[in-house]
């Protein structure tokens, strides 16, 4: 069981408020003049934030479901000397159905699927499809999912403080998870031994970067099963699309794990998201069904 898959790509998108630059750069002089600027706005108290995240997202749905997009992700096994044993991949088109995130493999190892390997990933990404128009978008469609809106109301938010991400104001809180929350499914247990931060654009309002560490074993089952090390982590990044919306451009992480007892895993995985496009799919997954793309977008 890979943390990216419990994890990663689970994203909603919050809010924040706005900021002030107070620097302009003279043009064709080597000085640089500082402007007089107003107070800032204050950083936004956070579960007002949430309750802005929420209703954001509900106007990002409809936009967000006239995308696909492709997606790489590159999985290395590690020895215990920090050597690579072992290195998979796979490719994917990805979209939106009633809000919920839809992955068809279309590829392994850099090879096209066999016609049988291709029949089942239809069959099984249909399945997903119809289980996504019968569930609400604010619910996962599985209990390894977790949005980030989700993830704030379980922990305990602090250190408030603004920052610039790539050339842009951003809002940052850290957060570690609260262990008297009440929880419901995997993800949300796992929760709880979670800490991170969180840098929120100001100007968009989006998630532009999410870093995430266990602070503690995690065991699914009770161990039995499957223990998350203390430690293991994942970083996820988004950026704009045609100025119309946020989507993700990829992530890294690294995972430590016992599997029933026995087996001890290092995994460190890398996932690259690229090449957007507008498009029309029928909701009826065909093994010749295709999007058929409006725009494309880098």
């Amino acid at each position: 069981m890979s943390l990216h898959k419990m994890l990663s790509r689970r994203i909603a998108s919050p809010r924040a408020i706005g900021l002030c630059c107070v620097a302009v750069l003279v043009s064709g002089s080597t000085q640089c003049r500082v402007a007089r600027s107003e107070q800032p706005a204050p950083i936004p108290e956070v579960h007002q934030l949430i309750r802005e995240v929420r209703e954001h997202q509900k106007q990002l749905e409809k936009v967000r479901e006239n995308y696909t997009y492709s997606s790489s992700r590159t999985i290395q096994d590690i020895d215990a000397n920090g050597q690579v044993k072992k290195t998979e991949s796979e490719e994917y088109n990805d979209f939106f159905v009633n809000g919920h995130m839809i992955e068809r493999m279309v590829k392994k190892d850099g090879k096209a699927l066999s016609e049988h390997e291709e029949q089942k990933e239809t069959e099984r990404a249909t399945k997903l499809v119809e289980k996504a128009e019968k569930t609400p978008t604010d619910q996962a469609l599985d209990e390894q999912a977790i949005s980030v809106s989700r993830v704030l109301e379980l922990m305990d938010v602090r250190n408030p403080r603004r920052d610039n991400l790539r050339g842009r104001p951003a809002l940052v809180f850290d957060f570690v998870g609260r262990k008297d929350a009440r929880t419901h499914g995997m993800a949300e247990d796992a929760s709880k031994k979670l800490q991170g931060s969180i840098w929120i654009d100001e100007a968009d309002r989006q998630v532009a970067h999410l870093e995430v560490t266990f602070n503690d074993n995690f065991r699914v089952a009770g161990g039995l099963i499957a223990t998350i090390d203390k430690g293991s982590n994942f970083r996820f990044d988004q950026a704009p699309v045609n100025g119309e919306i946020w989507l993700p451009t990829g992530g890294e992480g690294t995972m430590q794990a016992r599997v029933l007892m026995v087996k001890n895993y290092r995994q460190h995985f890398f996932e690259r998201d690229y090449d957007y496009k507008r498009f029309r799919v029928e909701t009826q997954l065909t093994r010749d069904s295709s999007v058929a793309p409006d725009q494309k977008h880098n």
